[in-house]
């Protein structure tokens, strides 16, 4: 399970114990967690699937000069932020978006690309929460207008961790 999103929320923000939630929930049902292995959500998804007993993986840079979050068991090193972000999205059973900025955007953007024009099977690609939602409406409005409006039912939006597990359970199972 490939998670995206921001590396910027601490410990008391809403996005980490989101996050937190999210990782403990998914090992709890037996997934592996794969992410961007630094920190902020990163670190708050891979803490909470540890803490659950489960197996985490962080795909980092090289040229970042940052190391990787104490919560990851395996980490996978890249030489540049395109092959992270292409290992990221190998890696991944599906792909669950979380709060984020343009490198999550980035992330979001590729694989739902890579998904709409058939360059990997279709995979799920779930939002948590309704930060991506205007993002998501907004593109189904105007590819809706260009005949296009198939390409968003690769998205589907769930509002809690529970229900991500619960909705990638009957995806994938």
């Amino acid at each position: 399970m490939t998670i995206f999103g921001s590396s910027r929320p601490g410990e008391t923000e809403p996005e980490y114990e989101l996050a937190l939630q999210l990782g403990r929930a998914l090992a709890e049902a037996g997934y592996a967690i794969c992410n961007g292995g630094y920190g902020g959500t990163m670190e708050a998804s891979a803490r909470g699937a540890r803490e659950a007993h489960g197996h985490t993986i962080g795909v980092t840079v090289r040229s970042f000069g940052r190391t990787v979050n104490p919560w990851i068991a395996e980490e996978m090193a890249t030489d540049s932020l395109m092959e992270r972000i292409l290992k990221l999205i190998q890696t991944g059973d599906a792909y669950v978006v979380l709060k984020g900025s343009t490198g999550t955007l980035l992330e979001l953007a590729a694989v739902w690309e890579f998904a709409n024009k058939g360059f990997m099977r279709q995979k799920p690609i779930l939002i948590l929460g309704d930060f991506w939602e205007g993002v998501v409406q907004t593109l189904k409005g105007e590819l809706d207008r260009e005949g296009l409006e198939n390409c968003t039912r690769f998205v589907e939006r769930v509002d809690t961790p529970e229900a991500c597990v619960l909705r990638l359970n009957e995806l994938l199972r």
